[in-house]
């Protein structure tokens, strides 16, 4: 593993500090790099003018007993994958080629923005169950790297 891959996870966990996730076992950071150089960040959160599960405290879907990796689009927050991505898009940066690190694999959703981002190399730290976004990122060609597997 190299330092930079290092500080870039240390930059992605500091990121999913600043989530409104009401469950801290769900709070998510993102950042997308090219040449050694942060693009955007991005945590999961409420969109804008909503208010998020922290200040609601509670969450929909702990509520609604939906499974972890079923069913994304039922929850407040927009996820951490999702936010940088759209931060690069207000920002009119392109992401062709981008390396994207993540505290959690992302989810199958947020694989295909990532594929069609431009995005070529994943490096996440924790697993996430849903082996769909695993194949989706081997049919597209791009990178997926468990963090404790880099070498």
């Amino acid at each position: 593993m190299n330092k930079w891959d290092l500080r870039f996870m240390d930059m992605a966990k500091l990121v999913s500090g600043w989530s409104s996730c009401f469950k801290p076992n769900r709070q998510v950071g993102a950042i997308i790099v090219r040449d050694k150089r942060i693009l955007t960040t991005g945590y999961n959160g409420a969109p804008q003018g909503i208010p998020s599960c922290k200040e609601r405290a509670e969450c929909v879907r702990e509520i609604m007993g939906i499974p972890s990796g079923t069913r994304q689009e039922m929850c407040y927050a927009v996820h951490a994958e999702q936010n940088a991505i759209v931060q690069a898009a207000k920002l009119g940066l392109s992401l062709e080629g981008a390396t994207l690190y993540c505290t959690h694999q992302p989810c199958s959703i947020c694989t295909r923005l990532i594929i069609n981002s431009g995005i070529k190399r994943v490096v996440y730290d924790e697993g996430y169950p849903d082996e769909f976004s695993l194949k989706l990122f081997g049919l597209a060609g791009v990178e997926i790297i468990k963090f404790s597997e880099l070498k």
